[in-house]
């Protein structure tokens, strides 16, 4: 099934319960007894349905007996677009490796670099379709994919345009973000700043100019690159015009929630190690919280992202996958809010906030999706639930029983 610009027929969807998240409601945003009337793939009435508009429901109507229905989930921070897996990384670790060994016997980044290298164009799209597909099988109706693991020009280009083809194969909105600053490529030798040089001058230019990229990212980190180097990065994409983000903070406190808030990023994802100056910035910048459980319990991590200084100082803080062939294989976002809620505290309202409204603002799209409003595009998802907690509550639950895209 091909994405396009929505479907021109208008239906109403009536009979059902919405957790609507609008802003002007409290808590989840909940209406009873509600309806959502959908005109050329948008949103022309979201409330109530004995407050619906008399011209709205004479139309081809859909009865949603009772069922409550979500805004379409957005997973906002993944690397979905990568070749083969490393699951053998994996049983070395159970069996007592360390990261240098595995690296030593080449594994860690460097085989997913390898492995995308030789893949071809149809070969990462062939492969990553099913990982899309198990998250459109969770409502999942807007995905995020990063590039980084090709590490030159032509290889990052490739793995982006394999990511825009996915959004053309299936009914989902792909947003696009180069990570050229996500690893050392093994060819560098170890020259970080020549490294970045050729980001700067030649891959970002490259991947702009064909409009590959919806954002630019970097990982910055002592495994990866200091602040100076990713201050560099980001200033090549503000000469471009394009919004950031950053891996940050996880796995040590090199200030880099403060940096990405300099540059007003649209997110700043990990977090582990963030302070109360880091969360300060942040929630002065609007800049999103981005909470990864997957890599945390994956990688057996120890130290929390700090969920309870984000609440105090009024941190905006979203949810996703980041799935990642090296620490976070995960492909369900429904698994993803559990974790966030067993394993960080974070309420059910905060979860489910951070899959639609909060993940909405993490990817600048909130005055598109992310809510049940008129005006946004009719992405939602219909659920055989008895209440909302159980999207949290579950796991290996199946309950998506309907997901519309753009009113198809």
């Amino acid at each position: 099934m091909t994405s396009g610009s929505g479907d021109d027929t208008a239906r109403l969807w009536r009979n059902a319960r919405l957790a609507s998240f609008s802003p002007a409601l409290p808590g989840i945003g909940v209406i009873e007894d509600a309806a959502i009337a959908v005109r050329d793939g948008l949103i022309a009435y979201a409330g109530p349905e004995s407050e619906l508009p008399a011209a709205l429901g004479k139309t081809e109507t859909i009865d949603c007996e009772g069922r409550w229905i979500t805004p379409g989930l957005i997973d906002c921070h993944t690397h979905l677009v990568h070749a083969g897996t490393r699951a053998n990384e994996f049983e070395m670790r159970l069996q007592g490796a360390s990261y240098e060994e595995i690296a030593r016997a080449g594994g860690g980044i460097v085989s997913s670099v390898r492995a995308l290298r030789a893949a071809s164009e149809d070969d990462l799209v062939a492969e990553t379709l099913p990982r899309l597909d198990a998250l459109i099988g969770e409502g999942v109706t807007t995905v995020e994919i990063k590039s980084g693991y090709g590490l030159d020009r032509d290889n990052e280009m490739k793995a982006l345009r394999a990511a825009r083809r996915l959004g053309e194969l299936r009914d989902v909105t792909v947003r696009t973000t180069f990570l050229g600053a996500h690893a050392l490529p093994p060819e560098m030798n170890g020259d970080k700043a020549g490294y970045i040089e050729k980001v700067v001058a030649d891959m970002l230019p490259a991947v702009a100019a064909a409009g590959l990229a919806d954002a630019v990212d970097g990982f910055c980190e002592g495994i990866a690159f200091s602040p100076a180097e990713i201050a560099r990065v980001f200033d090549a994409a503000r000469r471009l015009g394009l919004p950031v983000k950053l891996h940050a903070d996880q796995l040590s406190n090199l200030a880099g929630a403060a940096l990405a808030a300099s540059y007003g990023a649209l997110s700043a994802d990990h977090l582990e190690y963030t302070d109360a100056d880091g969360a300060r910035a942040m929630a002065q910048a609007g800049t999103v919280a981005v909470i990864l459980p997957g890599a945390y319990y994956f990688i057996r991590e120890t130290k929390k992202p700090p969920v309870a200084l984000f609440r105090e100082h009024g941190v905006r803080m979203a949810v996703a996958t980041d799935n990642n062939p090296g620490t976070s294989p995960l492909t369900s976002l429904l698994l993803t809010m559990n974790m966030a809620a067993t394993l960080f505290g974070m309420t059910v309202e905060e979860c489910l906030a951070g899959t639609t409204r909060e993940a909405a603002r993490a990817l600048g799209l909130l005055d598109e999706i992310g809510t049940l409003e008129a005006g946004k595009r009719a992405d939602f998802a219909l659920w055989d639930i008895g209440q909302p907690a159980e999207l949290v509550y579950r796991m290996g639950f199946k309950p998506l029983h309907r997901r519309v895209y753009r009113g198809r």
